[in-house]
Protein backbone atom coordinates (compact mmCIF):
# COMPACT_ATOMS: atom_id res chain seq x y z
CA UNK A 1 0.00 0.00 0.00
CA UNK A 2 1.39 3.43 -1.01
CA UNK A 3 1.03 6.04 1.74
CA UNK A 4 -0.74 9.35 1.60
CA UNK A 5 2.53 12.26 1.38
CA UNK A 6 1.14 15.48 2.80
CA UNK A 7 2.53 19.14 2.78
CA UNK A 8 4.64 17.99 -0.11
CA UNK A 9 5.51 21.27 -2.43
CA UNK A 10 4.60 19.65 -5.85
CA UNK A 11 6.77 22.42 -7.51
CA UNK A 12 9.50 20.09 -6.22
CA UNK A 13 8.81 17.14 -8.28
CA UNK A 14 8.16 19.04 -11.39
CA UNK A 15 4.83 19.04 -11.21
CA UNK A 16 3.05 22.09 -10.10
CA UNK A 17 0.08 23.65 -12.88
CA UNK A 18 1.29 25.52 -15.39
CA UNK A 19 1.06 29.00 -15.54
CA UNK A 20 -1.57 31.41 -17.92
CA UNK A 21 0.87 32.89 -20.26
CA UNK A 22 0.11 36.33 -19.52
CA UNK A 23 -1.41 38.10 -22.87
CA UNK A 24 1.24 41.63 -24.24
CA UNK A 25 -0.87 43.25 -26.58
CA UNK A 26 -4.02 44.92 -26.02
CA UNK A 27 -6.95 43.80 -27.71
CA UNK A 28 -10.19 45.31 -29.00
CA UNK A 29 -12.14 43.71 -25.68
CA UNK A 30 -9.63 44.97 -23.18
CA UNK A 31 -9.15 48.52 -24.64
CA UNK A 32 -13.25 48.91 -24.26
CA UNK A 33 -13.40 47.30 -21.06
CA UNK A 34 -10.63 50.12 -19.85
CA UNK A 35 -12.59 52.80 -21.61
CA UNK A 36 -15.94 52.06 -19.34
CA UNK A 37 -13.91 51.46 -16.70
CA UNK A 38 -12.53 55.04 -17.09
CA UNK A 39 -15.50 56.50 -17.96
CA UNK A 40 -17.34 55.41 -14.32
CA UNK A 41 -14.44 56.55 -12.76
CA UNK A 42 -13.93 60.10 -14.14
CA UNK A 43 -14.10 62.99 -11.94
CA UNK A 44 -17.50 64.66 -12.32
CA UNK A 45 -16.17 67.97 -12.09
CA UNK A 46 -13.38 67.28 -14.85
CA UNK A 47 -15.60 64.77 -17.30
CA UNK A 48 -13.66 63.20 -19.89
CA UNK A 49 -14.96 65.51 -23.36
CA UNK A 50 -16.13 63.75 -26.02
CA UNK A 51 -13.42 64.61 -28.41
CA UNK A 52 -10.60 63.18 -26.15
CA UNK A 53 -13.05 60.16 -25.69
CA UNK A 54 -13.47 60.03 -29.98
CA UNK A 55 -9.56 60.24 -30.21
CA UNK A 56 -8.54 57.50 -28.15
CA UNK A 57 -10.96 55.08 -30.02
CA UNK A 58 -10.00 56.71 -33.77
CA UNK A 59 -6.22 55.80 -32.39
CA UNK A 60 -7.11 52.12 -31.43
CA UNK A 61 -9.45 52.32 -34.34
CA UNK A 62 -6.38 53.08 -36.78
CA UNK A 63 -3.50 50.92 -34.88
CA UNK A 64 -5.76 48.07 -35.16
CA UNK A 65 -6.57 48.75 -39.06
CA UNK A 66 -2.66 48.98 -39.78
CA UNK A 67 -2.15 45.60 -38.31
CA UNK A 68 -4.91 44.08 -40.32
CA UNK A 69 -2.73 46.10 -43.47
CA UNK A 70 0.47 44.96 -42.49
CA UNK A 71 -1.10 40.97 -42.31
CA UNK A 72 -2.43 41.40 -46.00
CA UNK A 73 0.50 42.54 -47.04
CA UNK A 74 2.39 39.95 -45.44
CA UNK A 75 0.35 37.31 -47.35
CA UNK A 76 0.63 39.16 -50.61
CA UNK A 77 4.27 38.88 -50.28
CA UNK A 78 4.20 35.23 -49.63
CA UNK A 79 2.30 34.69 -52.60
CA UNK A 80 4.09 36.93 -54.72
CA UNK A 81 7.37 35.05 -53.62
CA UNK A 82 5.50 31.40 -54.48
CA UNK A 83 4.59 32.86 -57.95
CA UNK A 84 8.24 33.90 -58.32
CA UNK A 85 9.65 30.62 -57.44
CA UNK A 86 7.07 28.73 -59.48
CA UNK A 87 8.12 30.99 -62.94
CA UNK A 88 11.69 30.62 -62.44
CA UNK A 89 10.92 26.69 -61.86
CA UNK A 90 10.01 26.86 -65.32
CA UNK A 91 12.93 28.55 -66.52
CA UNK A 92 15.38 25.28 -66.02
CA UNK A 93 16.00 23.64 -69.38
CA UNK A 94 15.39 26.76 -71.45
CA UNK A 95 18.01 28.87 -73.38
CA UNK A 96 18.64 32.13 -71.75
CA UNK A 97 20.22 35.43 -73.41
CA UNK A 98 22.35 37.37 -70.34
CA UNK A 99 24.29 39.77 -70.11
CA UNK A 100 28.03 38.49 -70.19
CA UNK A 101 31.26 38.73 -71.56
CA UNK A 102 32.28 35.32 -71.18
CA UNK A 103 30.99 32.22 -72.80
CA UNK A 104 31.71 28.46 -72.92
CA UNK A 105 31.68 25.82 -75.88
CA UNK A 106 31.82 22.22 -75.75
CA UNK A 107 34.89 20.33 -78.46
CA UNK A 108 33.37 20.70 -81.84
CA UNK A 109 30.58 23.23 -80.79
CA UNK A 110 29.91 26.81 -80.97
CA UNK A 111 28.42 29.79 -79.33
CA UNK A 112 25.87 32.52 -80.29
CA UNK A 113 25.16 35.82 -78.68
CA UNK A 114 24.23 39.33 -78.90
CA UNK A 115 25.89 42.32 -79.17
CA UNK A 116 23.75 45.51 -77.51
CA UNK A 117 24.26 48.94 -79.51
CA UNK A 118 23.47 52.12 -77.86
CA UNK A 119 23.22 53.51 -81.90
CA UNK A 120 23.14 52.77 -85.11
CA UNK A 121 26.84 52.07 -86.36
CA UNK A 122 29.09 51.67 -89.66
CA UNK A 123 30.32 48.85 -88.04
CA UNK A 124 30.46 46.16 -85.04
CA UNK A 125 33.45 44.01 -83.96
CA UNK A 126 33.85 41.17 -81.63
CA UNK A 127 36.97 39.78 -80.62
CA UNK A 128 37.21 36.12 -78.74
CA UNK A 129 39.91 35.62 -76.49
CA UNK A 130 40.92 32.42 -74.85
CA UNK A 131 42.02 32.13 -71.39
CA UNK A 132 45.39 33.31 -71.79
CA UNK A 133 43.70 36.44 -73.55
CA UNK A 134 45.04 35.78 -76.99
CA UNK A 135 42.48 36.54 -79.72
CA UNK A 136 41.17 33.54 -81.71
CA UNK A 137 38.63 34.56 -83.62
CA UNK A 138 37.46 38.07 -84.72
CA UNK A 139 33.74 38.76 -85.90
CA UNK A 140 32.79 41.73 -87.94
CA UNK A 141 29.17 41.96 -88.22
CA UNK A 142 28.91 44.76 -90.35
CA UNK A 143 26.75 48.26 -90.19
CA UNK A 144 23.81 47.64 -87.85
CA UNK A 145 20.96 49.81 -86.78
CA UNK A 146 20.53 50.09 -82.43
CA UNK A 147 19.59 47.39 -80.41
CA UNK A 148 20.54 43.57 -80.38
CA UNK A 149 22.67 42.72 -83.04
CA UNK A 150 22.90 38.35 -83.14
CA UNK A 151 26.18 36.72 -83.50
CA UNK A 152 26.97 33.37 -84.37
CA UNK A 153 30.36 31.53 -83.78
CA UNK A 154 30.97 28.27 -85.14
CA UNK A 155 34.28 27.37 -82.84
CA UNK A 156 36.53 28.06 -85.85
CA UNK A 157 39.67 29.88 -84.70
CA UNK A 158 40.43 33.06 -87.79
CA UNK A 159 42.57 30.16 -89.23
CA UNK A 160 39.94 27.78 -89.46
CA UNK A 161 41.15 25.43 -87.25
CA UNK A 162 38.67 24.15 -84.09
CA UNK A 163 39.28 26.05 -81.26
CA UNK A 164 39.62 24.05 -77.96
CA UNK A 165 37.17 23.65 -75.70
CA UNK A 166 36.37 25.67 -72.55
CA UNK A 167 36.01 29.16 -71.60
CA UNK A 168 36.56 32.33 -73.96
CA UNK A 169 35.95 36.16 -73.28
CA UNK A 170 33.98 38.03 -75.68
CA UNK A 171 35.48 42.09 -76.35
CA UNK A 172 32.82 43.44 -78.24
CA UNK A 173 33.28 47.54 -80.06
CA UNK A 174 30.90 49.38 -82.65
CA UNK A 175 31.53 52.55 -84.47
CA UNK A 176 31.06 55.85 -83.06
CA UNK A 177 31.85 59.12 -84.75
CA UNK A 178 35.13 57.91 -85.94
CA UNK A 179 36.23 55.97 -82.93
CA UNK A 180 35.55 52.48 -81.40
CA UNK A 181 33.10 52.28 -78.45
CA UNK A 182 33.13 49.36 -76.06
CA UNK A 183 29.32 47.26 -76.64
CA UNK A 184 27.67 45.03 -74.07
CA UNK A 185 27.82 41.36 -74.56
CA UNK A 186 24.97 39.08 -74.55
CA UNK A 187 25.34 35.15 -74.56
CA UNK A 188 23.19 32.44 -74.92
CA UNK A 189 23.37 29.67 -72.01
CA UNK A 190 21.08 26.90 -71.05
CA UNK A 191 19.83 27.30 -67.45
CA UNK A 192 20.54 24.60 -65.21
CA UNK A 193 19.32 25.43 -62.15
CA UNK A 194 17.79 28.50 -59.90
CA UNK A 195 18.81 29.05 -56.63
CA UNK A 196 16.50 30.99 -54.76
CA UNK A 197 18.47 33.48 -51.92
CA UNK A 198 17.32 36.74 -49.16
CA UNK A 199 17.78 39.01 -52.04
CA UNK A 200 15.67 37.05 -54.71
CA UNK A 201 16.69 34.03 -56.81
CA UNK A 202 19.89 33.79 -59.40
CA UNK A 203 20.17 31.14 -62.46
CA UNK A 204 22.62 29.20 -62.79
CA UNK A 205 23.80 28.91 -66.20
CA UNK A 206 25.63 25.98 -68.19
CA UNK A 207 29.62 27.26 -68.95
CA UNK A 208 29.10 30.65 -67.40
CA UNK A 209 27.78 30.23 -63.70
CA UNK A 210 25.51 31.83 -61.31
CA UNK A 211 23.68 35.03 -62.73
CA UNK A 212 21.07 37.15 -61.02
CA UNK A 213 18.01 37.34 -63.06
CA UNK A 214 18.44 40.58 -63.53
CA UNK A 215 20.62 39.66 -66.12
CA UNK A 216 18.45 37.87 -68.44
CA UNK A 217 17.57 39.66 -71.60
CA UNK A 218 15.52 37.29 -73.50
CA UNK A 219 14.16 33.06 -72.67
CA UNK A 220 13.60 30.58 -75.25
CA UNK A 221 12.56 26.87 -75.30
CA UNK A 222 14.82 26.15 -78.09
CA UNK A 223 16.84 23.93 -76.10
CA UNK A 224 18.87 21.15 -78.62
Amino acid sequence: MVSAVNGLDLGQLGLSPPQAEKKKELGQDEFLNLMVTQLKNQDPFKPLESGEFLGQLAQFGTVSGLAGIQKSFDGLAGSLVSNQALQAAGLVGRTALVESDRGAIAAGGSLDGAVDVPASTGGVGIEIRNAAGQVVRHLQLGPQPAGLTRFHWDGLDDSGAPAAAGGYQLVAGYQKDNTAAAATTLVDAPVDSVVFGADGFTVQLRGIGDLPFSAVREIRNDLP
